[in-house]
């Protein structure tokens, strides 16, 4: 803070004239000083993982924060999460970990609404962020704390052994964050004392736990074992009963056996729930079959024959001579410059063209490249950039760098661990839906809700980002 000195002296008055003009100036600076201020919620914001979440902040009083620069960063004004500046985004120098999952929500903007949103939150967006505003020389900012919880599975209980006159019965939950709260009630919600509890960070960074109680016979035979979400204040609950043949004096044989067995059956549920969180879904397969109603629809789809069409190919695109599949070269190929072709992004639509009926085809996209699979409108647009959304006639699912996603508006994320090596499409031109499968395990993908797509003619089309990756058109 800058001070006003004044002394006396034989010159003050010469240099009245200058103290007025200095005073003039101080207050209508100051009065600039007070166009705005930034506001943040004054609470912490709470995200789940994986899940989207808004980030608020807004100008007080409410004004166009149209030809403002906001800026929101971490520790690091540099570094920022999100910039946007001259009326729009600017994502070189973005930090790494938000590319392609950061939104300035701009429906807002003239109202002075400058919120952020996050796709796919992660565990390690947890920290402080702070709301940057600047119009010509003034600014003003306003911090913001981000705090992650994961909800995770519900709790199995397994019968485990005899011990100290009673049966030691344990409980199991993984894939919470942060560290979670586990309690055992009675029937009439009592809490009742833990004998040992056992907690661990998993691969993920997220917490499992495992907690056990001694039951003995005619006391707590009706056992629920509850994990709280401390931050979302949410919990899971699983109940279980001990009958009285558990009990050693029924019959010690009979109760080894019926515990093994509980023992085996918690060790099943158990690498059941593991095989899910690691992108097995196994559970997803048996719905996919096609007694089930709606997936009998799928079921009805006639499968097409798909080919590229090389007049729509972008330059830079390779071709086999099946038209079966197609690569990215190193240098654009000298082709003629017809309206069908893709000028800018490396895109390429099939032959086939569909306006009624059922279709489907398949797509190999092995490896870890970069790619993009699906279905365009016939008059989607080919010269210059295009919005890769229903909006701009595309209906398809992306892996873009590290990231699985769906191409909707906007941008739904899917767990990376789901992509695929082959997807199946399936494209219902008469309910105006279409499909994404796995076709290794038949598990579901996506889907775009029926009347999306647009009764035209839709072809299957194509993106293909890097030189490493190879797409083709299966039998």
């Amino acid at each position: 803070m800058k001070v006003l000195s004044f002394c006396p002296s034989s010159t003050m008055s010469t240099s009245l004239p200058n103290l007025i003009i200095f005073f003039i100036t101080y207050h209508i600076h100051k009065l600039e000083s007070a166009q705005f201020s930034v506001t943040g919620p004054g609470h912490p914001v709470t995200a789940v993982v994986g899940e989207a979440a808004v980030l608020p902040c807004h100008l007080s009083p409410r004004m166009s924060a149209e030809n403002m620069e906001v800026r929101w960063f971490q520790s690091d004004f540099l570094s920022f999460v999100h910039l946007y500046q001259h009326g729009k985004d600017q994502y070189r120098n973005q930090m790494p970990d938000y590319r392609g999952r950061t939104e300035l929500l701009k429906a807002g903007i003239t109202a002075g609404n400058v919120s952020l949103q996050i796709l796919n939150i992660r565990l390690s967006d947890e920290g402080q962020y702070h709301c940057f505003v600047q119009d010509g020389s003034f600014y003003e900012e306003a911090p913001l704390e981000l705090k992650v919880a994961a909800l995770g599975s519900n709790p199995l209980i397994s019968v485990e052994s005899h011990q100290d006159g009673g049966i030691r019965v344990v409980c199991q939950s993984a894939g919470w964050y942060p560290e979670p709260k586990v309690l055992w009630r009675d029937r009439r919600g009592q809490e009742l004392p833990s004998l040992s509890e056992a907690k661990s960070l998993g691969d993920s960074g997220l917490f499992e736990t495992e907690n056990s109680i001694i039951i003995k016979e005619h006391s707590n035979q009706n056992l629920s074992c509850w994990v709280r979400n401390t931050v979302l204040n949410q919990e899971k609950e699983s109940t279980v009963y001990i009958a009285d043949f558990f009990f050693p004096r029924v019959n010690p044989w009979m109760v080894a056996l019926s515990v093994i067995l509980l023992v085996l059956f918690g060790f099943i549920g158990l690498t059941l729930y593991l095989f899910k969180i690691k992108g097995k879904h196994l559970g997803e397969i048996s719905k996919f079959r096609c007694q089930k109603p709606w997936r009998r629809s799928l079921c009805d789809h006639v499968t097409a024959t798909v080919t590229l069409d090389p007049d729509t190919a972008h330059p830079q695109l390779v071709l086999s001579e099946d038209h079966k599949s197609v690569t990215r070269g190193d240098t654009r190929q000298e082709l003629p410059d017809n309206p069908e072709r893709f000028d800018y992004w490396a895109c390429v639509l099939g032959c086939e063209g569909f306006t009624s009926g059922r279709h489907c085809w398949e797509v190999d996209v092995g490896g870890r490249g970069l790619w993009a699979v699906g279905v365009a409108r016939e008059s989607v647009s080919r010269k210059g950039g295009i919005s890769l959304n229903p909006d701009g006639g595309i209906w398809a699912v992306q892996r873009w760098k590290d990231q699985f996603q769906a191409l909707s508006s906007p941008v739904t994320p899917l767990p990376l661990s789901r992509a695929p090596s082959r997807i199946r499409v399936y494209l219902d031109c008469d309910r105006g839906q279409v499909t994404f499968i796995d076709a290794g395990d038949e598990a579901p993908i996506f889907t775009f809700p029926p009347g999306s797509v647009p009764g035209e003619r839709i072809q299957p089309w194509l993106r293909v980002w890097d030189r490493d990756t190879r797409l083709r058109l299966c039998p």
